[in-house]
């Protein structure tokens, strides 16, 4: 069937085999993510470089950022599946407008953010240190990050305006265009002049201005990000134009964006809560400690952002069959999505097991941070045999509108499960303990997916398509 301007094409999205379809449109998503992975890991080895204070401060302000981060992701996710299911049923009319209240959206998240720059910042980042170096090098990184994080929020956008489509090279290409931006710019805005570049040669030119740097050049690769995505959807997506008058905001469009996209922002919420109480604890032991853990972050990031990758291509190709009432080829991309993401998490455990020593030294790890983190990465990697599992049920409960059912499971890997693990393990007085919080609650985590939240999703998907029409936003 020939693809026309005013929809997608159904021998795409409808008929193309569900694993060759996913994988065509994640692997641009997957490589994207991991150029951001890169950039997050490149940030950190520059900072490392300065002093590891710089570097525990990017681990004490990664709650906020995570905030930040999941304020945008959330929104997409419901902004993507709405567009997605609007398409899929031949609703174009109803997809440009909540493009367009996308945008609203974006720049209600930056609002909020820049407020908490101004007026919380200093108080968030002195709840977690009472070192000063650390904190001033936290400070001035993430104030600026969230008062000039409208480009990142208008970067969602248009990345889940393209991903929506199908059009995921492109927002690959607008992914790729942020991230070596930042990879560019960040040597010269974090280190001095004269100061070695990877240990290799001097630097010929650098400003020296540390985490404050770090963030510069990410809001600037996010500023080119964000008008390279728009630039590709005003020339590649033809179904989904929009003006200024589907800006105006519908109320009725924004609950259910919410509706679906709210328990993600959730999730992100509960995943900083958790990281903000880890660091406390952590800091308990030593700034090493924290060091650490931020470090793991970043690694881990490699792994984890391609299976969002895959996430994102997945929450599309479900929502249209959604709307177009497609039962078995809604389980058979679930399936796939399973089996990419235990690929991708196997291997991250293998690395993690066999290349820790490597991995932190890229970091310029003491010896006394190779001593914790070493173990750390391998015991925490274990979590990873399970983690795809988890990740790609949230995914299809999502997809669904089953979106409470994705929060409840976040919540049981972090907030009921690993934080209350990590507290306990803490009291033993040894840091090494701490880490086995993660693989114990990403276990218990997976069996919770497999016995109660997996069978209820496919029972509401019977449910559903055995009923006339299907509800833009589906929670019961």
């Amino acid at each position: 069937m020939a693809k026309t301007a005013n929809r997608l094409d159904p021998s795409r999205m409808g008929e193309l085999h569900e694993g060759r379809l996913l994988l065509s449109m994640a692997v641009p998503m997957m490589l994207s993510m991991i150029v951001q992975a890169l950039y997050n890991v490149v940030d950190s080895i520059y900072v490392a470089q300065v002093s590891e204070d710089c570097l525990s401060a990017l681990s004490l302000a990664f709650p906020a950022q995570n905030i930040l981060i999941g304020l945008g992701t959330g929104t997409g996710v419901g902004v993507s599946a709405l567009i997605s299911r609007a398409l899929g049923s031949g609703d174009r009319r109803l997809a440009q407008k909540v493009a367009g209240n996308a945008v609203v959206l974006a720049l209600g998240c930056w609002a909020l953010m820049a407020a908490f720059g101004v007026f919380f910042a200093d108080a968030f980042v002195r709840s977690q240190t009472s070192s000063a170096s650390i904190r001033a090098y936290t400070d001035d990184y993430l104030r600026i990050v969230t008062i000039v994080s409208l480009f990142i929020y208008l970067e969602f956008c248009a990345e889940r305006f393209l991903q929506s489509t199908g059009r995921t090279r492109f927002s690959m290409w607008t992914q790729m265009i942020g991230a070596f931006t930042n990879i560019i710019l960040d040597p010269f805005f974090i280190l001095n002049r004269g100061d070695r570049l990877f240990g290799l040669i001097d630097m010929p030119f650098g400003l020296g201005m540390g985490t404050a740097g770090a963030a510069i050049a990410t809001v600037i690769g996010q500023a080119l990000a964000a008008g390279a995505g728009f630039l590709f959807h005003h020339l590649q997506n033809r179904e989904l134009r929009f003006s200024f008058r589907d800006m105006k905001p519908d109320w009725v469009i924004i609950r259910s964006v919410y509706r679906i996209g709210f328990p993600s922002i959730l999730m992100m919420g509960v995943s900083s809560v958790t990281n903000y109480i880890l660091n406390r604890i952590l800091m308990s032991f030593s700034s090493t400690a924290v060091a650490v853990f931020g470090s793991y972050f970043k690694l881990q990031s490699f792994f984890f952002m391609p299976v969002f990758g895959l996430n994102n291509a997945l929450i599309p190709v479900i929502g249209y069959n959604f709307g177009a009432r497609k039962r078995d080829r809604i389980l058979r991309t679930f399936r796939y999505g399973i089996l990419y993401a235990s690929v991708l998490m196997t291997a991250g455990f293998l690395v993690f097991q066999f290349l820790a020593g490597p991995l932190l030294g890229m970091f310029n790890a003491s010896a006394q941070m190779l001593e914790i983190g070493v173990p750390a990465l391998r015991i925490i990697a274990i979590s990873f045999l399970f983690a795809g599992f988890c990740i790609v049920t949230i995914s299809l409960c999502q997809a669904l509108g089953r979106s409470l059912s994705a929060f409840f499971v976040s919540v049981l890997r972090q907030l009921v499960v690993l934080v209350p693990a990590a507290l306990l393990l803490s009291t033993t007085g040894v840091v090494r303990n701490v880490w086995w919080s993660f693989p114990i609650a990403e276990a218990l985590t997976a069996l919770g997916c497999a016995v109660f939240f997996l069978p209820r999703a496919i029972r509401f998907l019977d449910r559903q398509l055995g009923q006339e029409g299907v509800p833009v936003s589906a929670e019961p």
